[in-house]
């Protein structure tokens, strides 16, 4: 059986599995799913209409799955999706999509998400992200994989913050963050290329050279996008396949990318 703790509200339309751990003061709402090991530790609220995989502690006072603030928003099922192995700490908010958009939060993989950080309707999160306190992450925002953002840092609606990239804390997000640039201030301005994640995670030097030349293209020759994308997909894309996510961040980008 489940452990669930007696002091816990649970709802009969929910779907628990039976190694997962509910801790005291829960409450899980109406067509909830919670996978295999994963914990509540205790005054959780999961509200409704979201499935939670496998692995995930979520700590006190985190509310997930509540309606979107959202004006639109007008009490459709909408939905919430948390993969597996995310640590969520306390008092995070994760809210539901909203009908009028894509009706789906959806959060990845092995992502940690510090004590109150808020996840707003209709993002789309990857896998393997640190989000320190009191990250604010507005409505449609993407946000890739292996991304560090700074405690106390704002996320502006419909941004997209790419691969590999950084974050300083306390910076403004209101362009589109390229993969692997390090950006910070209020507005953020871009500062470089990620280059001690990149040392972390055993890159060569081959590949952090050639990213470094991408990065120079695009944000230092003074050339226009175009002719810094002619020079990454021609000459540079086939020496280095991680210049790719560079050529996307520029090609996929709606609001321009951070400076």
């Amino acid at each position: 059986m489940s452990q669930i703790h007696p002091t816990a509200l649970i709802s009969p339309s929910s779907t628990i599995d039976d190694t997962a751990i509910i801790g005291p003061y829960c409450i899980v709402g109406d067509e909830v799913t919670i996978g295999a090991h994963t914990i509540l530790h205790r005054h959780v609220v999961v509200s409704k209409l979201t499935k939670i995989g496998q692995h995930n502690q979520i700590y006190q006072f985190a509310s997930i799955g509540e309606d979107s603030q959202d004006l639109k928003y007008n009490s459709e099922r909408t939905w919430l999706e948390i993969g597996d192995h995310n640590t969520i700490r306390e008092a995070c908010s994760f809210h539901r999509g909203t009908a009028q958009d894509n009706s789906l939060t959806k959060i990845g993989n092995h992502n940690l998400f510090m004590v109150n950080t808020h996840v707003a309707h209709d993002c789309i999160i990857g896998d393997n992200n640190v989000f320190a306190n009191n990250v604010g992450i507005a409505g449609h925002v993407e946000i890739g994989s292996q991304v560090i953002v700074g405690g106390n840092s704002g996320i502006h609606q419909f941004c997209r913050v790419d691969d590999y990239s950084l974050i300083g804390g306390a910076s403004l997000i209101l362009k589109d963050v390229a993969a692997f640039t390090m950006v910070s201030g209020n507005p953020a301005n871009a500062h470089g290329l990620n280059v001690e994640g990149m040392r972390r995670k055993g890159w060569s030097q081959a590949t952090i050279d050639m990213l470094r030349q991408a990065y120079k293209t695009i944000f230092r020759s003074g050339l226009n996008t175009v002719d810094a994308l002619h020079i990454l997909q021609n000459e540079l894309l086939p020496k280095e396949p991680k210049v790719q996510l560079l050529i996307d961040s520029l090609q996929h980008s709606k609001r321009g990318v951070v400076r």
